[in-house]
This record gives C-alpha cells, structure tokens and sequence, in this order.
C-alpha cells in the first residue's frame, strides 16, 4: 500500500516511526521513493483540500483518510454545542421521552456539557445568566485551538469588555475583528484524587456516521494537574491549578516526567470501586459512554458521511464530585506523542487497532465494504453502538437504558424484571 507523496503531515518524528513501524508490518511501505501512498494519514488542514471542490481531488475506491471532511461540526467547541443543542430540541419536538425535564426545566438525561454561550454573538444571553449567579466562575476558550492555548477563567463582566458593547458607538463591535470565543460556566466541584484535578482522555473511533458505528477504546487515561485544586478566587490565573492539558503542565515545577501526571482508565476503576462501591462505578462509565453516543447522534445528521473516511476522537471528559460526567471537547486530532514509556506503548496500540478495523487483515483498502469488521481484529477496541444493530433489534432502548439500573458497558439490568438487557451500545 503506498501513501501520497507531500500530502501527509507528521506531527512528531515518533508519530511517523509508529505509523512507518505499522505500514512495513503490514508489508504495505515500498521503499521506492517516486512510489505514491493510497493510505492518506491527513492533518485537519489537509483534509479539507482532499475535498475541496477546487482541488478536483477525486478518490479512488482503494484510499482512505482518517478524517471526515467536516470533522468539525464535532470538534470545534461552539459547533459542538451548537449541534448538541439542536439535537435536544428536535427530540424536544418529537416528544421524545430522551428530551424529558426536571421541575427546573433541567434535562434529566441530555445534562452532560455545562451551560455555554458563544461570544461575541450571545453576549446579552450570557450577561442575563451570569447576573443569576454573580459570584460563578466561567471559563473562556476560543473556538478554533487546542493544547490549553488562549483559556483563562472569569468571575467578574469587566474581564471580558473586550467581547461587550463598544462603550463609544453603544454598538456591537464589527464580530469579524474579534476572535469567536465560548464561554462555560466552570465545574468548580471536580472530583479530586490526591487534592488534585484530573480529567479522561478517551478514544472513540468512528468508521460510519450513517448508520453509526462507533468503537471504544479500552485504555484511555486521566491526566492530573500538577498543584492541588483550590476553588479560590486568588488562584483563577494559575493554570497548573485548573488546566489539566499536558502541553501546559509540562512546564510546572512539579510535573514528572517518568508518569506524566497520568493514570489508565483501569488505575481510575479500581479506585472508584474502592472507595465509592462498584455499582456507582459502572453507573459512571455507562453514563459516559451514554454521552459518547449522543454526542455523536447530534453531529451524525449534519456529518459528510464520506465513504472514504473513519476517525478517531480523542474525548475529553470531566467527573464532577458527585460522579457526573461532563463532555469538555472533542478533538479531531488527539496527540499521538508520546511523554511516557507507557504513554508510547498505549498510542502504538492505538494506532495499530485503529488500522485493524479501518483496513482489516492489512488488505488494500475498500471503500464500498460495510465497514462491520470480525470480533477478533477489534484489539482494545469494543463495539461502542451499532444503529443498524439496534434497529435490527426492533425498538429503541435509550430511555430504558438511561432509567434502568447499569451493570456497565456490557449490559443494562432492567430495573423491574432484574434481568441484563442488552445496551444499544451494543
């Protein structure tokens, strides 16, 4: 198998070694120089010309890419929920039993990404929320980085004049002069191991969007900051404190470079199994692999489901103390670099999986198979949700499983009859 010559982008010297180190196991690398790749591994930029209507690119059925053209109606953070949104009102329409609310007008199953407004565009929102609780914190981030650059935390309106009404004219300020920013009301009660807060970084690969078939990956990790955690006022510029992001914690004082502040999602498990029971520690995986799935039905009708593209996603997720999963981002480009032994030793896994269920047995490439690989190229992959599955199936389950007692990932137990039911994860 060959890959197009100038058209791939390596981020790191060790992501092309594992990607190089993948291609020759699979005897896909012919070491002539002139010879053209048909596997793409495109960077988030170059994806986009692949499927420019001005290029006049046109793939072939032997080559894929390992991302959608339009990746970012997920991983850009005001598209993300923007799309969440409109997903929850057209359940709401539908009188979908999924869009049900509290007494406080609260989602009872779709509450898993914090109150967040686009600036500069719901400014006045945002002021009218802001003002029902004055003493919050807020964290702004702008839409279109990554890696912590550009985020800082608020608790006062005159932090952020910059994205308000032009004191001078009383009018907007032109929006094309400033850069489009979220703002999130920050989840000040994280829970804590060790006084410090950490968040999940998982990985969700998705081979089709219609019907939608996601994988999860087994060994995602946390990622710790390096201070202990203070909700205190005096401490909201200290990054080290509150951004758990690799790229900034590297540089505190006290960062290790042997661990990297890095626990697997296994070493989180038994943790939570020891000190809050097993039950509620399956309940809290169920839930995040609940949000997984719904995150990806909300993006699923606007997605160009190319039948040329798979990608992986790198989830971020934050569990409150009362063990409630917050959806953070979603990024189309995890990092592959490794800081660890153990961290290389993951993302070549990663990447070798990956390629198992996207080009199975190492065979040139199809676009027109059904994407339904064997069980046993999975790796460290599982089946996460299979739409024609569960329509297969018959009925919907979501609701019953979201209201039912969880057993996990693996199945749902029905909370009258007692039995496992399957999860339309599966």
């Amino acid at each position: 198998l060959r890959i197009m010559a100038g058209k791939v982008k390596w981020v790191t010297d060790i992501e092309k070694s594992v990607l190089i180190n993948n291609f020759e196991k699979r005897g896909w690398i012919q070491v002539a120089e002139n010879e053209d790749w048909n596997f793409y591994w495109m960077s988030v930029q170059t994806i986009r010309n692949v499927f420019s209507v001005e290029t006049g690119y046109r793939l072939s059925d032997d080559q894929i890419v390992n991302h959608f053209p339009n990746h970012y109606e997920l991983t850009r953070k005001d598209l993300m929920v923007k799309n969440i949104k409109r997903y929850r009102k057209e359940l709401e329409k539908e009188g979908s039993p999924l869009a049900e609310k509290d007494e406080n007008g609260k989602y009872i199953y779709l509450d898993f990404v914090p109150v967040t407004f686009m600036l500069p565009a719901d400014y006045n929102l945002f002021v009218e929320e802001f003002r029902k609780n004055p003493s919050s914190t807020w964290i702004m981030k702008p839409c279109g980085k990554a890696q912590g650059k550009g985020i800082f935390l608020i608790n006062k309106l005159s932090q952020i004049k910059k994205w308000s009404r032009d004191s001078k004219t009383s009018s907007f300020v032109s929006q094309s002069s400033k850069e489009a920013y979220v703002i999130s009301l920050y989840i000040n009660n994280p829970l804590l191991i060790g006084g410090k807060k950490f968040d999940l970084r998982l990985y969700v690969l998705v081979s089709t969007y219609r019907p939608l078939r996601c994988y999860m990956y087994k060994l995602g990790f946390c990622r710790f900051c390096t201070v202990k955690y203070t909700p205190s006022t005096s401490e909201l510029d200290n990054m080290f404190v509150h951004l758990t992001n690799v790229a900034i914690q590297k540089h505190g004082d006290d960062y290790n470079h042997i661990h990297g502040g890095k626990w697997t999602v296994s070493n989180l498990r038994l943790y939570l199994e020891s000190t809050r029971g097993k039950e509620v520690t399956n309940k809290l995986f169920d839930e995040i692999h609940w949000i997984i799935v719904q995150s990806l039905k909300a993006v699923a009708p606007v997605m160009n489901n190319d039948k040329h593209c798979f990608e992986c996603y790198g989830y971020d997720i934050i569990i409150d103390d009362k063990l409630k999963p917050w959806l953070i981002e979603v990024n189309a480009s995890p990092s592959l670099t490794s800081s660890t032994a153990n961290d290389r030793i993951l993302k070549y896994n990663l990447i070798n999986d990956t390629l198992n269920i996207a080009v199975p047995n190492g065979e040139i490439p199809d676009c027109k198979w059904n994407k339904s690989p064997p069980k046993e190229v999975l790796g460290n992959y599982e089946v996460l949700y299979d739409e024609e599955m569960a329509q297969n199936d018959g009925s919907d389950r979501d609701l019953r499983n979201r209201s039912g007692q969880s057993t996990g990932v693996k199945g749902i137990r029905a909370r009258d009859s007692g039995k496992p039911a399957l999860t339309t994860w599966k």
